[in-house]
Protein backbone atom coordinates (compact mmCIF):
# COMPACT_ATOMS: atom_id res chain seq x y z
CA UNK A 1 0.00 0.00 0.00
CA UNK A 2 1.59 3.31 -1.05
CA UNK A 3 2.15 6.04 1.52
CA UNK A 4 -0.36 8.88 1.27
CA UNK A 5 0.50 12.50 1.82
CA UNK A 6 -1.09 15.91 1.46
CA UNK A 7 -0.16 19.55 1.64
CA UNK A 8 -1.52 22.65 3.28
CA UNK A 9 -0.86 25.97 1.57
CA UNK A 10 -0.50 29.16 3.58
CA UNK A 11 -2.07 31.61 1.15
CA UNK A 12 -0.47 34.55 2.94
CA UNK A 13 2.87 33.44 1.48
CA UNK A 14 2.20 31.46 -1.74
CA UNK A 15 3.02 33.59 -4.79
CA UNK A 16 2.28 30.96 -7.43
CA UNK A 17 5.92 30.78 -8.54
CA UNK A 18 5.46 27.10 -9.59
CA UNK A 19 8.82 25.92 -8.21
CA UNK A 20 7.04 23.30 -6.13
CA UNK A 21 5.03 22.18 -9.17
CA UNK A 22 8.08 21.72 -11.36
CA UNK A 23 9.94 19.68 -8.72
CA UNK A 24 7.11 17.39 -7.57
CA UNK A 25 8.20 13.83 -8.47
CA UNK A 26 4.58 12.63 -8.42
CA UNK A 27 3.33 15.48 -10.65
CA UNK A 28 0.28 16.06 -8.45
CA UNK A 29 0.51 19.84 -7.94
CA UNK A 30 -0.99 22.63 -10.04
CA UNK A 31 -2.00 26.25 -9.68
CA UNK A 32 -5.59 26.80 -8.61
CA UNK A 33 -6.69 29.00 -11.50
CA UNK A 34 -10.18 29.39 -10.01
CA UNK A 35 -8.92 31.03 -6.83
CA UNK A 36 -6.80 34.06 -5.89
CA UNK A 37 -4.95 34.65 -2.64
CA UNK A 38 -5.48 37.93 -0.76
CA UNK A 39 -2.37 39.24 -2.57
CA UNK A 40 -3.78 38.32 -5.99
CA UNK A 41 -1.80 35.15 -6.79
CA UNK A 42 -3.09 31.77 -7.91
CA UNK A 43 -2.01 29.40 -5.11
CA UNK A 44 -0.74 25.87 -5.55
CA UNK A 45 -3.06 22.94 -4.85
CA UNK A 46 -3.15 19.15 -5.11
CA UNK A 47 -4.68 18.42 -8.51
CA UNK A 48 -5.07 14.68 -7.92
CA UNK A 49 -4.33 11.88 -5.49
CA UNK A 50 -0.85 10.43 -5.47
CA UNK A 51 1.04 12.69 -3.08
CA UNK A 52 3.48 10.61 -1.02
CA UNK A 53 4.38 13.36 1.43
CA UNK A 54 8.00 13.40 0.29
CA UNK A 55 8.37 17.10 1.19
CA UNK A 56 10.30 18.19 -1.89
CA UNK A 57 7.70 20.86 -2.65
CA UNK A 58 8.11 22.41 0.80
CA UNK A 59 11.89 22.36 0.49
CA UNK A 60 11.73 24.12 -2.89
CA UNK A 61 9.26 26.80 -1.76
CA UNK A 62 11.19 30.07 -1.30
CA UNK A 63 8.36 31.51 0.79
CA UNK A 64 7.88 28.48 3.13
CA UNK A 65 4.20 28.48 2.17
CA UNK A 66 3.76 24.70 2.18
CA UNK A 67 3.34 22.25 5.01
CA UNK A 68 3.55 18.58 4.04
CA UNK A 69 1.83 15.77 5.91
CA UNK A 70 2.37 12.05 5.57
CA UNK A 71 0.00 9.31 6.67
CA UNK A 72 1.50 6.87 9.16
CA UNK A 73 1.31 3.35 7.71
CA UNK A 74 -0.83 0.93 9.77
CA UNK A 75 2.09 -1.35 10.77
CA UNK A 76 4.19 1.58 11.96
CA UNK A 77 1.27 3.05 13.92
CA UNK A 78 0.74 -0.26 15.73
CA UNK A 79 4.45 -0.57 16.54
CA UNK A 80 4.59 2.79 18.36
CA UNK A 81 1.47 2.31 20.49
CA UNK A 82 2.43 1.94 24.16
CA UNK A 83 1.56 -1.36 25.73
CA UNK A 84 -0.67 -1.37 28.76
CA UNK A 85 0.64 -2.66 32.04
Amino acid sequence: MPVKGWIEVDERYCKGCELCISECPQNVLALDLDHLTPKGYHPVMLKMEGCTGCGICAIMCPEAALTVYREVPQKAAQAVQPSGG
